[in-house]
């Protein structure tokens, strides 16, 4: 079993009525991957914000409203991109597999 937190980050302490939330978990053979770097995209493809996947693989943003690419990139694993739609209220959870 994998050291990631069931159902996604913790939102504790998260004001989820006024935030846009783009979360996640980068998985490498069913084993959370630390140390990968996530990167969110807007719509057009452009770089938008990047982040490290903690100990446990996870990772989070806080998008604005709308329709966003979540791109993973780790050593040994080729680029692995998600589309994933963020709205105000709501967490978007994103499983990456490598």
């Amino acid at each position: 079993m994998c050291g990631a937190t069931a159902g996604g980050v913790s939102t504790d302490g998260v004001d989820l009525t006024q935030e846009s939330v783009v979360q996640g978990v980068v998985l490498r053979e069913g084993e959370p991957v630390a140390g990968a770097y996530v990167r969110l995209l807007d719509s057009g493809g452009d770089f938008t914000a990047e982040v490290p996947t903690s100990a446990t693989g996870q990772f989070r943003f806080f998008a604005a409203p709308g329709s966003w690419t979540v791109r993973t990139l780790a050593p040994q694993a080729a680029v692995v991109d998600r589309a994933v739609v963020a709205a105000q209220g709501e967490v978007a959870e994103v499983e990456v597999v490598l």
